[in-house]
């Protein structure tokens, strides 16, 4: 659960900084975003998750 509120807002705040520097417009942040959601309502959510999740153990083990 906090890996999944830290990387909402990891990802959160780098949407915003790519929007406001102009390197993505805001549709395309709206397409991927409604992707996004779509995408978790799938049955590759948990695929998803587990891998996220092994990436983060990667990571912190580095």
């Amino acid at each position: 659960m906090v890996l999944s509120v830290s990387a909402a807002v990891l990802l959160g705040i780098i949407v915003v900084v790519l929007v406001r520097g102009g390197y993505v417009r805001i549709g395309s942040a709206l397409v991927c975003a409604l992707f996004g959601f779509t995408l978790a309502a799938t049955g590759l959510a948990p695929t998803i998750s587990s891998g996220l999740a092994a990436l983060a153990g990667l990571i912190s083990s580095i």
